[in-house]
């Protein structure tokens, strides 16, 4: 028996990277998932590794264990077209992962453009704001996990807009999960530099360097943030809410980082 035997996960921005770590994780443990992402063709992809590795048993009598829906996550038809899906061939939603983010510019805060600072916003902050609330309101049943990052507690030089956005989406969780409580459960993880293409700019070229500066000298990988947000989604976290899990490798602990 997996943890998530017969239950239900949405994971936004699942076709690579953490995403698709989260998402694997939660088939590994039984669940059924949804996934979604703007590409088509890495979806599908994504969609095959997954449903080659889901386990037989009970929770996959009937429909497939994994569905992707292209699309963008700020979109409102997307969001309609997702939570649709899932109400016809799964039935209630017990979990949902936010971790459809983006950030399309680097620089500091007086470099950066407003069309680029909102277009962060809009998706970062408003589209986990949207995607949360539209959870709620088709009957989700559980727990929300929001994917923060460690550049939203501290200054992130370089993506000072992204760290401004995840620090507003930090304090979102608090607020939801006051207003959901007691029958959904919110909480975040603030990964510090994970190996993925997203933030291959942050470590390209000096990995080495890079993860020499974590007291555990090496760079998250995926899996690194998989097991907490799965962990923050069980029944093993019942009593926790509100919180955000910094995932860091000892990272707060250096004067170098």
């Amino acid at each position: 028996m997996g943890r998530f035997d017969g239950r239900t996960a949405l994971v936004t921005g699942a076709s690579r990277g953490i995403g698709l770590a989260i998402a694997q994780r939660l088939v590994d443990e039984g669940a059924r998932v949804v996934i979604t992402a703007r590409g088509q063709e890495t979806l599908e992809a994504a969609v095959a590794q997954l449903s080659s590795s889901a386990p037989a048993g009970p929770a996959r009598v009937g429909p497939a264990a994994v569905i992707g829906i292209a699309g963008r996550a700020d979109s409102a038809e997307h969001r309609a077209e997702v939570f649709q899906r899932i109400a016809i061939e799964f039935g209630p939603l017990d979990y949902l992962v936010n971790n459809a983010g983006i950030n399309p510019a680097y620089g500091s805060l007086a470099e950066i453009g407003e069309d680029a600072a909102r277009k962060i916003f809009e998706v970062n902050v408003l589209g986990t704001l949207a995607w949360s609330r539209e959870a709620v309101v088709a009957g989700l049943t559980t727990a929300i996990v929001n994917i923060a990052s460690i550049a939203g507690v501290t200054a992130a030089p370089g993506i000072a807009m992204y760290g401004v956005s995840k620090a507003a989406l930090i304090n979102l969780t608090a607020q939801h999960a006051f207003e959901l409580a007691p029958n959904i459960r919110v909480n975040a993880v603030a990964p510090a530099v994970i190996k993925t293409d997203f933030a291959r700019a942050l470590y390209e070229g000096r990995e080495q360097q890079v993860a020499d500066a974590y007291p555990l000298k090496r760079l998250g990988l995926p899996a690194d943030v998989a097991g907490p947000v799965c962990f923050l989604l069980s029944d093993d976290a019942a009593w926790i809410t509100g919180q955000t899990i910094i995932i860091d490798g000892g990272g707060t602990l250096s004067p170098r980082l």
